[in-house]
């Protein structure tokens, strides 16, 4: 869905977590490839300003290292470095401007940058965050469970890496709030709300709602969750892909147009209802495993879209 329900063309914001380089060293590249002008912020990393993508953060991913004052907390810092992934973290773009951050991965990977795969607990990922195309019920919930339905496929699909796996990072929906998405008689925003921040309370799912039910209703996610570290905005954050730009055959590209399956499916209302009654025959019966589900549902996808 390119537009908002306003008309206007729905943006991105894309985080990239990566390895083997500095944060200098990144921002350098950066500039090289989109021009701007680099603001240095002490302990916080960089701000590249004004290049062709607009503002782009750099910054070593870890709140409590950047802001270290004490001269232990600047050695815990360094050492750090070797693990905890430098984050690039982009203005909201365009879709169309995502080739051309792919583009800025290359160079990076030509200077030695490198993914999740590069070690074992480095669970580097990529975070998408597509502005919402509306805050009704009727745009949010066909997204919600369409991914819900569709999320063991995907992980499947893009074959997460066995450190993102065991690190609280991605979790998967728990099947109580499938089973109620499947279900169905959710009667407004409220509803979906509650639901939500009683199945799955948490950041970390592959699908992270929290930022956007926040931005709808910071007070009544405020009962439930603290509310400190959740960014509230009015995108859905996507944060399931690995990010693997040290591998041959792997793009940004390739992980947005999975997120754009989501929204095919979410559009698709015959295609919605076949997985939800799928979903409640495989949750009905003794024998089946997940797995039958990832294939299941891989296949009515497949054949309707």
């Amino acid at each position: 869905m390119p537009r908002t329900n306003a008309g206007e063309i729905r943006r991105v914001g894309v985080e990239v977590e990566l390895g083997g380089l500095s944060e200098e060293r990144v921002a350098e590249i950066m500039q090289q490839d989109l021009g701007g002008d680099i603001d240095t912020r002490p302990e916080q990393g960089s701000v590249l300003r004004g290049s062709s993508l607009g503002d782009v953060e750099v910054y070593l991913d870890s709140r409590y290292l950047a802001d270290a004052e004490t001269q232990l907390e600047k050695c815990i810092r360094e050492i750090a470095a070797a693990v905890v992934p430098v984050e690039i973290v982009t203005a909201p773009l365009q879709p169309s401007d995502i080739p051309k951050l792919d583009a800025v991965l290359q160079s990076l990977r030509r200077a030695g940058a490198t993914g999740t795969n590069a070690g074992i607990f480095l669970g580097f990922g990529v975070h998408f965050n597509p502005e919402v195309t509306g805050t009704d019920l009727s745009d949010v919930l066909p997204i919600l469970t369409a991914f819900a339905l569709y999320e063991d496929a995907l992980r499947d699909e893009a074959h997460i890496d066995l450190s993102r796996r065991a690190l609280p990072f991605v979790d998967p929906y728990p099947r109580a709030l499938v089973d109620a998405l499947a279900r169905g008689g959710i009667a407004d925003m409220t509803a979906l709300i509650d639901l939500y921040l009683k199945k799955a309370p948490s950041r970390n799912h592959a699908l992270d709602m929290l930022a956007l039910f926040t931005h709808l209703d910071p007070d009544r996610v405020g009962k439930v969750m603290d509310l400190k570290p959740i960014g509230a905005r009015p995108t859905y954050h996507y944060r399931l892909p690995d990010c693997r730009m040290d591998e041959d055959d792997w793009s940004l590209a390739l992980e947005w147009n999975r997120w754009v399956t989501v929204e095919k499916i979410a559009q698709n209302a015959a295609l919605l209802d076949q997985l939800k009654d799928g979903w409640k025959k495989h949750r009905g019966s003794f024998t089946s495993l997940r797995g039958d589900w990832t294939k299941a549902s891989r296949t009515m996808v497949q054949a309707a879209l």
